[in-house]
């Protein structure tokens, strides 16, 4: 029996629900390149290295800039410095949104969408508005790039700016311009190597730098994407490409990969309806993507309402990640992530906390993670059966000093709505390497049996097969 598909819970359960919470598949490859057989892994946990604060100072953004790690907690700007716990203030941003910020190796600009651009510079350490008026001459900025010298804007008026070259202070009000292939608004600016992509809601155009003493963008002919954008913060880098969520003129929405000079389709229909609930709660526009590697892999996730869902460009799997806080599940916790001194840092939604995200840690903070896993149903073509025997294979003996007898639970389900009480198995103390996690007697089954897994343990967390048998009873 095969587990570990990843994500796809259909309206129609139980015809499919497969749950991945908390756990990624990893492929188990042959020197081929032919795929032996797939596992699940536990996702990374959170520790802590400093604080910004309490509640209601959540995170709002993050950037590395001059290798040091930044975060905007609250109306504040911090340091971490390379120590690891020293959290140095540095000023303050107004607002409550997230922002957006870029740099260019010697100012860092952060947007408060629709209201003020400060500039940061060290040496000494410095951030001020932008007071310049031009600023907003053409529109209340939005978003904000980067590229070939020059901050690009993008702001609320179907127009996006420039700054003067390598200075996020001065602007004109000449340098515009403009989405003009779809009169949709535009949504935001993303760079993606040396071409500027201006997103509309419908659409998406291509401009470049071609110099010149006028505005330097000018909008590539023919290169234009059918697929717009509906999250501005939505948009992350994969790996050598990008992915975001849009959709088209009377479409629904979608992710979408960016591929040559077009996008595909990376969403499953199971996503696509996590998408069209949130546009129906008017949500969507606030989902915000990251992005990192790990041993060879590239993942990206959307966090949604209560739930974040990511992405494996390694295999082109999908798991949900979520957050237990004081007993209250969410979508995963962390409202950043930026790779700084070695290590993937995390700004957190809840507090002004600021952590360090890696698999080798066990918990979330001090709260414990559950994964959850289940499979595809077992069927006799629509006749009765039993399974007198289930075995899931974890690694085991991985008890420790937090949990020195760690166990597993699974529950059943006929209709994937409601579930039986929970029987719990040992994984293993420490040294037990040999135990074997079985279920005898698990009853009869008139038409689909679904077997869930759950384990909330601060160990190791490993499934490497789940195996049945399954025997027909006669009608």
């Amino acid at each position: 029996m095969q587990m570990t598909d990843g994500f796809y819970e259909s309206r129609a359960m139980p015809l499919s629900s497969e749950t991945c919470i908390n756990w990624y598949p990893i492929e188990n490859k042959l020197s081929t390149g032919e795929v032996l057989s797939i596992s699940l892994l536990g996702t990374p946990g959170l520790e802590q290295l400093a604080t910004s604060g309490v509640l209601n100072q959540i995170n709002r953004g993050a950037w590395t800039f001059k290798d040091k790690a930044y975060f905007v907690n609250g109306t504040g700007l911090y340091r971490l410095e390379s120590d690891l716990t020293t959290l140095t203030s540095l000023g303050t941003i107004a607002g409550t949104s997230r922002v957006s910020i870029a740099d260019n190796g010697n100012q860092m600009l952060i947007l408060v969408p629709g209201s003020t651009g400060y500039i940061f510079t060290t040496g000494p350490d410095n951030l001020s508005a932008i007071t310049d008026p031009d600023f907003t001459a053409n529109g209340n900025p939005q978003t904000v790039v980067f590229m070939d010298g020059y901050f690009v804007l993008s702001t609320d008026t179907k127009k996006f700016i420039t700054s003067a070259l390598n200075d996020g202070t001065n602007y004109l009000a000449t340098d515009f311009g403009s989405a003009e292939s779809n009169p949709d608004a535009i949504v935001s600016v993303f760079r993606h190597k040396s071409s500027l992509f201006v997103f509309g809601t419908e659409t998406g155009e291509v401009f470049a730098n071609v110099g010149g003493s006028s505005f330097p963008f000018q909008r590539q002919q023919g290169f234009i994407l059918s697929k717009g954008l509906i999250a501005p913060n939505s948009i992350a880098v994969a790996g050598d490409s990008f992915m975001y969520i849009g959709n088209g003129r009377g479409e629904g929405p979608s992710v979408w990969g960016f591929s040559g000079n077009t996008v595909v389709k990376i969403s499953t229909p199971a996503i696509d309806e996590l998408l069209k609930t949130e546009l129906k709660n008017g949500v969507l526009a606030d989902v915000f993507a990251y992005s990192y590697s790990h041993d060879g892999s590239y993942f990206v996730g959307w966090s949604l309402a209560d739930k974040t869902v990511v992405y494996d460009q390694n295999n082109g799997r999908w798991h949900e990640r979520k957050s237990d806080i004081d007993g209250t599940i969410t979508s995963w916790r962390p409202n950043s992530l930026i790779a700084a001194y070695g290590l993937l840092l995390v700004g957190d939604s809840i507090d002004g906390r600021i952590g360090k995200c890696d698999v080798d840690i066990l918990t979330e903070y001090t709260e414990t993670i559950e994964r959850t896993v289940s499979g595809r149903p077992f069927q006799n073509q629509g006749a009765p059966f039993t399974v007198p025997f289930i075995e899931i294979t974890m690694e085991s003996g991985v008890g420790n000093a937090a949990s020195t007898d760690p166990m597993v639970r699974m529950d059943r389900s006929k209709d994937g709505k409601t579930w039986s009480d929970e029987r719990a198995r040992a994984v293993g103390k420490v040294g037990e390497y040999d135990r074997r996690i079985a279920w005898r007697q698990n009853g009869r089954a008139s038409r689909s049996e679904i077997f869930r897994f759950k384990y909330a343990e601060p160990c190791k967390a490993v499934i490497t097969k789940v195996e049945a048998d399954v025997r027909p009873l006669r009608a």
